[in-house]
Parts: structure tokens; sequence; C-alpha cells
């Protein structure tokens, strides 16, 4: 049996938190799930706990140096993306769309992870606490998963030509 190395488990990160200051890193995203802090590894090689309450929003990026927050925060249509389209409001007020996966054990997560409407910016994906969430709308459901067809049983067959 071959062994291979694992790859690297800590993406990049943009953490803004409640007061708009950002810290850039490195991070493991199986841990968000349940976390009190997030491990993040500062980009000079630091480890730094910062607490989830304090936590706007975890921005996975292509680059750390580039700007990090989507120009576009709403559709400007129906997205393609399978899921729900949802809009985030935060506790300051703004507001954010995007597509969530369309399984309720999903929210069943401490956060939501979504889809950012600006599919051009340096955020991937976007991780939202539940303690940075106000208030979540369901703007649609997309690409709605196919039922699989009924089947009816056959009718019982006659004995003795009855």
């Amino acid at each position: 049996m071959k062994t291979r190395a694992p790859a690297s488990t800590h993406k990049k990160v943009v953490i803004e938190l409640d007061d708009k200051t950002v810290v850039r890193g490195y991070l493991n995203p199986g841990r968000l799930a349940g976390a009190e802090t997030l491990d993040l590894l500062t980009a000079e090689g630091a480890h730094e706990a910062v607490p989830v309450p304090k936590v706007r929003a975890v921005y996975f990026v292509r680059d750390l140096e580039e700007e990090f927050a989507p120009e576009r925060k709403a559709f400007l249509s129906r997205p393609k993306l399978d899921g729900l389209w949802v809009k985030v409001t935060f506790r300051d007020g703004a507001t954010l769309e995007g597509v969530i996966p369309n399984d309720l054990l999903a929210f069943l997560d401490n956060g939501l992870h979504l889809t950012p409407p600006d599919f051009n910016s340096n955020a991937d994906r976007i991780y939202v606490p539940r303690p940075a969430i106000a208030e979540l709308s369901v703007l649609g459901v997309v690409g709605v998963a196919r039922r699989k067809p009924t089947v009816t049983p056959a009718a019982q067959p006659r004995l003795f030509n009855e």
C-alpha cells in the first residue's frame, strides 16, 4: 500500500472581526465546526487564538495580500449554483447574499459556508459564524433536487381466473 504525505489542510484566510479589523493567515477549515476559538497560523508563523464570538466572517482567499471582501454583495440575477440562495444580515446591519448547500445538516453547524456572488473576487468562500448573524433569509432554491419516480406495485395476479 502506498502512503503519501497528507496535503496541507491549512487554507489562506482573512478573518474580519466585529470591529472591522482583519487578521491574515492560515486556518484548518475542518476545525471550524464547534470551535470556540479559531487557531490561526499568521503569515509570520505565530499561532493566534481568535475567539469565535468576535469574528464577523472568515474569507477563504486566493491571495493574502489582495482585497478580501467581494465588490458585489448581491447577485445581479438568479444564481446558477445548486443550493439555497440566502441573504445574511450581520449584527451591524450590513447584508451579504450567497449560496449555501441545500442540506439541513449544514444548518446544524455553528455557521454558514457560503459562496459569494462575485465569482471574480479574491474570496472563494465565506464562513459566517452564527453569533455574527442577526437574520438569515432564504431568497430561493436553485437546482431543485429531482424526485425519484414513485413505483406503483403491480396488481396481484388473480388465482384461477376468478
